[in-house]
Parts: structure tokens; C-alpha cells; sequence
């Protein structure tokens, strides 16, 4: 008869160690440089229709609800408020936005899209969506539900840690 050795308990993978760690092999760090790559692409498409990074994206804030105030997009872009003053003076400028004093409360401006905001905005989510089905090339359907179910899972975990250092604060 032969004996079987029990083996120890697994060591939770991944296992990052600080004395061998190797910055290519780090899935942030693959993360990372490709969002800044998925950036440069949509930055250069939005181009194409006469916006900026920082003209889109409150532009698509405003017209999905995510902001309806100067600090609301200051928050939710996690800019100050003097930077987003600056980009509102610009996309007012453009005739892409216009601020309208709330009957409610004097103290609170609303921003709204003009009509040519309006028309500017129907080409984001187009834009978006190229980019990321370009990104996606020649992912099945599956694979393509197992990255989105991977990167949640890491989201929920880094939620978890915040969440963890809030509490703790």
C-alpha cells in the first residue's frame, strides 16, 4: 500500500511577491496600459467629431443623467470645480451646454444640453461602442461574459477594500 502525503492548504492565487515582482506580469498594470490604449482610440474618434476627452465626457454625463450640476460633474469626473467652471465656459461657448439657474433653490445652477448638444451626444455611445467592439475582436460571446464577469469580480474585491478603509478611518 502506498501512503499519500496530504499536501499543505493552497496558497490563494494570484500571489504577487515583492521580492521577484515582475511590473509585465501585473494584471493592473496590463489593466491600465490598456484603458489608456482604449482612451487614445476613443479620444481620436471623438475627434473626428469635433470633441475633446474633456468635452465628451461631461457632454455624456449630462445627457445620461449621471450630472445635472457643476459639482455633480466635478464630482462624478473627480476634477475641481474651478476645472469644471472652465470646461462649461468652453462647451457653453461651443453652444453645447447652457446653465439655468434652478426656480427651486437660487443657490443651484443646472446644466442642460443645447439642441447641438443634443445632436453632438447621439455619436458617443456609437464611438463607444466601436471602440470597444474593435478591442473585442475576435472574442466569442463567452469569452467576452467571462472578462466582464473577471473584471467584476475584481471591482467587487477593490469595493471591498475601500469599503474596509472607510470603516476603518
Amino acid at each position: 500500500m502506498s501512503s499519500t502525503k496530504e499536501s499543505a492548504a493552497p496558497v490563494p492565487f494570484p500571489r504577487y511577491d515583492g521580492d521577484r515582482y515582475d511590473v509585465g506580469e501585473s494584471v493592473g498594470h496590463q489593466l491600465v496600459g490598456l484603458v489608456q490604449m482604449m482612451r487614445r482610440e476613443v479620444e481620436a474618434r471623438m475627434a473626428r467629431h469635433g470633441l475633446t476627452d474633456a468635452q465628451w465626457r461631461p457632454l455624456w454625463m449630462i445627457k445620461t443623467g449621471r450630472a445635472a450640476t457643476a459639482n455633480e460633474l466635478a464630482r462624478e469626473a473627480c476634477i475641481d470645480a474651478g476645472a469644471i467652471t472652465r470646461m462649461l465656459d468652453r462647451l457653453e461657448a461651443k453652444g453645447l451646454v447652457e446653465r439655468v439657474r434652478s426656480e427651486t433653490d437660487r443657490r443651484v445652477v443646472h446644466v442642460r444640453l443645447t439642441e447641438a448638444g443634443e445632436l453632438a451626444t447621439a455619436n458617443i455611445p456609437h464611438v463607444l461602442a466601436s471602440v470597444n467592439n474593435d478591442f473585442l475582436h475576435g472574442f466569442s460571446e463567452r469569452e467576452w461574459r467571462q472578462l466582464r464577469k473577471l473584471v467584476e469580480r475584481m471591482t467587487a474585491n477593490g469595493q471591498a477594500l475601500q469599503a474596509a478603509q472607510e470603516q476603518a478611518a
